[in-house]
């Protein structure tokens, strides 16, 4: 059982009461990020990493689900897991108080400047098939979630998305009091971009997951941005979900597009919502990462 009480969230997404359906076991993984911040790249690090030979025995999305998202069925996902002998890795857009919290689970906690986030989430909705977001709207209305709601414009979805607990400074706000758990291990995106080999080697050690030297080449490869979009490429059914497949999920992997898009008044909302929720250590990580501060959370 769950050492604490946890909140249920519920929203266009997001249905915590899916996490009734999953028995825990000591030596699982959950990959927590808000949306659009490395979620299927941590995924694809951890797979790459249990199994260096490239012999994974599944995709991806397959073989580590969105253990709260309202795509799939929770009783399908459910049964899918407990029929996994290897140790299993699912991931969850859900802020810390909503996520059970077990000490022999493992939290790869990952997240990104906010205003890149919001970027890429903006691609993400676009490329959303419409029968997908009728189905998660139809899921919203049994239980009287808020129902998916983006129109497009940024100046109009900006704000909404700033005030919501999805967002990366909320997300962050969230799980920073964890990061001193030894149990959780936080990464940043720009990190990922910028060593990918030294990210994947700290991840390997929090997990304890052993790669030999000779491995250790092809391993990284597997997880480049390039080879992740290389045309072959089957992390799994993507195109059932988004217009151009992995392609258009996986749209361009870059930091700073806002900087052409969101207004001084949006960036001014910003940083005071930055400054209401994050310490100025917390805030500075959000915002630059671990290798260009020089210091870990």
């Amino acid at each position: 059982m769950p050492t604490t009480e946890r909140r249920i969230y519920r929203d266009g997404f997001t249905d915590g009461t899916r996490w009734n359906e999953f028995q825990q076991r000591p030596d699982d993984i959950v990959i927590a990020t808000p949306a659009k911040c490395g979620t299927t790249w941590t995924q694809a690090i951890v797979a790459s990493l249990m199994w260096p030979n490239g012999s994974a025995p599944g995709t991806l999305i397959v073989l580590s689900p969105w253990i709260d998202g309202r795509i799939e069925p929770a009783e399908a996902v459910a049964k899918r897991l407990d029929r996994q002998e290897h140790r299993r890795f699912i991931k969850t857009h859900t802020p810390a108080d909503g996520v059970p919290w077990w000490p022999t689970t493992s939290y790869i906690v990952v997240l990104r400047d906010g205003r890149d986030a919001f970027m890429s989430l903006g691609n993400h909705m676009a490329r959303l098939r419409p029968e997908i977001v009728a189905h998660i709207n139809a899921e919203t209305e049994k239980d009287g979630a808020r129902p998916l709601e983006w129109t497009g414009d940024a100046e109009q979805d900006f704000l909404p998305w700033l005030e919501s607990p999805d967002s990366a400074p909320a997300y962050l706000a969230s799980w920073w009091p964890r990061r001193n758990e030894k149990n959780v291990l936080f990464v940043h995106y720009n990190d990922l971009k910028a060593d990918l080999d030294g990210e994947m080697r700290r991840i390997a050690s929090f997990l304890e997951v052993p790669v030999t030297e000779e491995q250790w080449p092809s391993v990284v490869e597997r997880c480049t941005f390039e080879a992740m979009r290389a045309p072959g490429q089957d992390l799994g059914p993507f195109d059932m979900v988004f217009e151009g497949g992995i392609e258009g999920f996986l749209y361009k992997g870059t930091n700073g597009r806002w900087r052409d898009v969101l207004t001084t008044d949006q960036l001014r909302s910003y940083e005071r919502r930055i400054s209401d929720l994050l310490s100025p250590d917390a805030a500075a990580w959000l915002e630059q990462g671990s290798l260009a501060l020089g210091r870990r959370p």
